[in-house]
């Protein structure tokens, strides 16, 4: 059974991959927009991250996509790339750290 979308948020901390972000400082956010729609944002700093619910006011990229292309990304059944090409995610912001994105968490149920 897929996770809500908070559930996958709150589990994202756990996907982390510290050794990949060493040196970044920067804050991803999404903006979730049907469903369960909401705004959580990942603070990376020092190699430590930290989700905020709720978001930020300045984060450095900005993800917007509706639940359900969320949650399949997130579970490894959606290719970020093509949600992207397609239109299904949206991204404001620093593109290079977009790209890093797939490198900073695991993905998979």
């Amino acid at each position: 059974m897929s996770m809500s979308v908070g559930e996958l948020f709150e589990e994202l901390s756990t996907r982390f991959k510290s050794d990949a972000a060493a040196g970044l400082d920067r804050t991803l956010q999404w903006n979730i927009t049907d469903v369960e729609d909401g705004v959580w944002a990942f603070r990376i700093a020092d190699g430590e991250g930290e989700l905020i619910p709720g978001g930020v006011a300045d984060p450095d990229t900005t993800f917007s996509t509706r639940s359900e292309t969320w949650i399949a990304i997130a579970e490894g059944r959606q290719d970020a790339m093509r949600a992207f090409m397609t239109g299904k995610l949206k991204v404001e912001g620093d593109m290079m750290l977009a790209m890093k994105v797939p490198e900073l968490f695991e993905t998979g149920a």
